[in-house]
């Protein structure tokens, strides 16, 4: 009778742990499913992050060797003297400051402008 008893106590202890196993393994699991999930969407954020600042790195890059072509072209005593000689020191007159473009794209979206309102006279004088 003991040993009866004393079986299905050990019977209903492995079952208990079995179950106390599977909940514990069941639990480890969802929490690494979940927490991975969140540190790869983070580090997919942060991918994109890195990707458009370094878009911005180039762009900015590119901008700089332009200046410094230009600097270095308009800058050279060569150049410069060349210019004055064909000018003449008398006429030389230094540029109006809105007249100096920073980049291409100022210079473009100016020309598209004035494009955009000779475009508009003339279809005023058509009009006439």
């Amino acid at each position: 009778m003991i040993l009866k008893k004393n079986l299905k106590n050990t019977w209903i202890w492995k079952q208990l742990m079995f179950k106390i196993k599977f909940l514990t393994s069941i639990t480890i699991f969802v929490i690494f499913l979940l927490t991975t999930s969140t540190i790869k969407n983070k580090t997919r954020i942060i991918e994109k992050k890195i990707e458009s600042i370094n878009k911005f790195i180039l762009i900015n890059e590119k901008n700089l060797n332009e200046s410094e072509l230009d600097f270095y072209y308009l800058s050279s005593p060569v150049v410069l003297e060349k210019k004055l000689n064909l000018i003449g020191f008398n006429r030389y007159q230094p540029i109006k400051y809105s007249n100096i473009y920073f980049s291409i794209s100022d210079f473009t979206t100016i020309e598209n402008k004035y494009s955009n309102l000779n475009n508009l006279n003339e279809k005023e004088i058509k009009k006439k």
